[in-house]
């Protein structure tokens, strides 16, 4: 068997680990058996093709592991249910204070009840939901 076949048998050997224990490190090495696996059709010695193998894996792992880490870190927190409801702006529909009212909150409307004590929301007053407690947003 030639050996750009075996380079390809192992690239894919590389792979099942890959999808299973989903350490980016396999399918780098995967990459590097394509690359030897290349320069073995082209007609490259044992040598080259060994010496590709690490040169491009090594490669892969000292640039593009830094990269995928550094975002991977940044990625926005991403928010649902009523988690995503907390700091959104609503209007109230009808008198907000501390013992209710209702207001209109991402198109649905909502029993609410003013946060502070004493504060009084009037019917088309723009507010800031500041909790969900059960199905009543508190409301600042």
């Amino acid at each position: 068997m030639d050996s750009w076949l075996w380079w390809l048998v192992a690239a894919v050997g590389l792979g099942i680990p890959l999808v299973v224990t989903a350490m980016p490190e396999f399918g780098m090495f995967a990459v590097g058996s394509v690359a030897a696996a290349v320069v073995a059709g082209l007609g490259g010695g044992i040598t080259a093709q060994v010496l590709v193998f690490v040169i491009v894996s090594v490669a892969l792992i000292a640039v593009v592991r830094p990269i995928a880490n550094r975002n991977a870190k940044q990625r926005p927190e991403l928010r649902s249910g009523v988690d995503a409801l907390r700091g959104r702006q609503a209007v109230v529909l009808e008198r907000v204070d501390e013992s209710g009212g209702r207001i209109k909150l991402n198109g649905e409307t909502w029993s609410a009840r003013a946060l502070d004590s004493g504060r009084i929301f009037e019917p088309g007053d723009k507010v800031d939901v500041a909790e969900i407690e059960g199905a009543t947003a508190v409301v600042i």
